[in-house]
């Protein structure tokens, strides 16, 4: 995410309001220090992304998986199987 100062951003206004329209979100400093942060209106929040466990309770992971294909990997190799 871009950072600019004040002064920049006074100066190249249009520009950086057409980025974050397109979803180039920015933030505006004052002495280095972050201020504010510019996103486009139609930016979901932080809180309705979801990204962990979106698939919660539609896969199924069997008790044994750690030990699945485990006598053909021995096989490949060379273990005593």
């Amino acid at each position: 995410m871009q950072t600019v100062n004040i002064h920049e951003a006074k100066t190249h206004l249009s520009r950086l309001i057409e980025e974050a329209a397109k979803g180039e979100s920015f933030i505006i400093a004052k002495s280095g220090k972050p201020m504010v942060k510019v996103v486009a209106i139609d930016t979901p929040a932080a809180a309705d992304v979801r990204r962990v466990g979106f698939m919660n309770g539609q896969i199924a992971i069997p008790d044994d998986f750690d030990r699945m294909g485990s006598e053909e990997i021995e096989k490949l190799f060379g273990g005593n199987t």
